[in-house]
């Protein structure tokens, strides 16, 4: 019998009250790598990440965070008994590999990703997220991994106009 997991991905955002500066060291690292058409980080650049994604984190100084687990906590019910993940593509833990890292370890055959960014032609869903899905189909080659992305646009225009039927309903 297959083991199958959900990851939800959210984009990640720093806590509030992470030092400003290990922020911009991180960005200046990755902005400086991206340059050179690099995909790997250096070692300060990965250390300033896992301490940017490790601050430790409330609702109040990473209100993101908050909500995204809240998504998942509505979204979990939903998923037939497949295991529920949350995973941030950036500055928050735990990572989207190290999200799938753990399930692999725990034994899992099967893990769908899903992200809460729809729009096409954003650079973290359109290319970072396929290029991390292919690379970790090599890591673990016993797990399956798939993406459910690009949404539809219909999908999200139906989505966002029963929001706007929500709203004006509630005023």
């Amino acid at each position: 019998m297959a083991k199958e997991a959900v990851v939800l991905i959210g984009h990640g955002a720093t806590a509030s009250d992470t030092p400003r500066a290990l922020i911009a060291e991180l960005k200046k690292l990755e902005s400086e790598r991206q340059a050179r058409r690099e995909t790997a980080m250096s070692p300060r650049e990965a250390e300033l990440d896992r301490r940017v994604r490790d601050w430790p984190r409330t609702p109040e100084n990473d209100p993101y965070k908050a909500g995204v687990e809240e998504i998942a906590r509505a979204l979990a019910p939903r998923l037939g008994g497949r295991k529920l993940v949350v995973a941030y593509n950036e500055f928050c833990a735990p990572s989207v590999e190290d999200a799938i890292e753990a399930l692999a370890r725990e034994g899992f055959t099967r893990v769908e990703l899903v992200c809460t960014m729809y729009t096409r032609g954003g650079v973290h869903s359109e290319f970072e997220l396929p290029a991390l899905v292919e690379s970790e189909r090599r890591k673990h080659p016993g797990l399956t991994i798939d993406y459910a992305w690009p949404f539809e646009p219909a999908f999200i225009a139906e989505f966002l106009a029963g929001q706007l039927d929500r709203a004006r309903a509630g005023r």
